[in-house]
C-alpha cells in the first residue's frame, strides 16, 4: 500500500530549510536543489510541493509572519488583566524581534524584506502582514488612550504606523550592530512613554513596554 505523504507537513519542512539557508547567506543564492538537500527530500518532492521558487518563498514568508503574529497574540492573552498600554508595549517588542532567541528569525525576515523590493508578490504579502499589525497597534493605542485618567489626544492609525516603522527599523539597527537590544528596547520604551505624557502626567508611560 503506498505510503501516505503529509503534504502540508512537507511544505513546512521545506519552508524551515529555506529559513536556515536564508539565515546563513540570504535569499539570493537559495536554489531548489539547496533547499531539497537541506530539507532531506528529493528535488521532485520540492517541485511537487511548490510549482516555482517564488511560490516556495511566498509560503515561507507566510510561515514567518504567522509565527510572529502568533507570538504577539500569545503575549496579549497571557495576562488578560494587563492594560492596553502594557499589551501594546509587549506586542511592539515581539514585532521588533529584539530577543536573543529571535535573532535568526530577524535575519531571515530582513532577507525577505530585501527580496520583496524586487518581487511584487512578496511585497504584497509583506503589505498584508504590516496592515494586520498596524490595525492591531491602532486598536491597542485607541484603547490605551481612552483608558487614561484624562483621554490622550492622538490619531491611533497614524501612531500605529509610526510605531510599526520604529519597531521594524529597530530590528535592522540591532542586526547590523548600530544598537544593542537593550538600547533598542529603551528607545521603544521612551517612544511609548512620550505618547502617554501628552496628558501632562510625569513619568506616565514608565511601565508600558515589555522587557527583554
Amino acid at each position: 500500500m503506498p505510503r501516505q505523504v503529509d503534504h502540508e507537513g512537507r511544505r513546512r519542512l521545506i519552508a524551515e530549510a529555506v529559513c536556515r539557508l536564508a539565515d546563513e547567506s540570504g535569499l539570493e543564492g537559495v536554489t531548489l536543489r539547496d533547499v531539497a538537500g537541506r530539507a532531506g527530500v528529493s528535488m521532485g518532492a520540492v517541485q511537487r510541493c511548490f510549482g516555482t521558487k517564488e511560490e516556495m518563498l511566498l509560503f515561507t514568508l507566510g510561515q514567518i509572519g504567522g509565527r510572529i503574529g502568533e507570538r504577539v497574540r500569545e503575549r496579549l492573552v497571557r495576562s488578560p488583566a494587563q492594560s492596553a498600554a502594557s499589551a501594546l508595549g509587549h506586542a511592539a517588542t515581539e514585532v521588533a524581534l529584539l530577543r536573543g532567541e529571535h535573532r535568526a528569525e530577524a535575519r531571515v525576515w530582513l532577507a525577505f524584506v530585501a527580496q520583496a523590493v524586487v518581487s511584487a508578490p512578496l511585497a504584497e504579502t509583506l503589505r498584508e502582514n504590516y496592515a494586520a499589525l498596524e490595525a492591531m497597534f491602532a486598536r491597542l493605542l485607541a484603547e490605551a488612550a481612552d483608558a487614561r485618567p484624562r483621554p490622550v489626544p492622538l490619531d491611533p492609525r497614524q501612531e500605529a504606523r509610526t510605531l510599526l516603522a520604529l519597531a521594524d527599523g529597530l530590528t535592522t539597527h540591532v542586526l547590523v550592530g548600530h544598537l544593542t537590544p537593550q538600547a533598542a528596547q529603551e528607545l521603544l520604551h521612551a517612544h511609548l512613554a512620550r505618547l502617554w505624557e501628552r496628558e501632562g502626567g510625569a513619568g506616565a508611560g514608565a511601565d508600558h513596554v515589555g522587557g527583554l
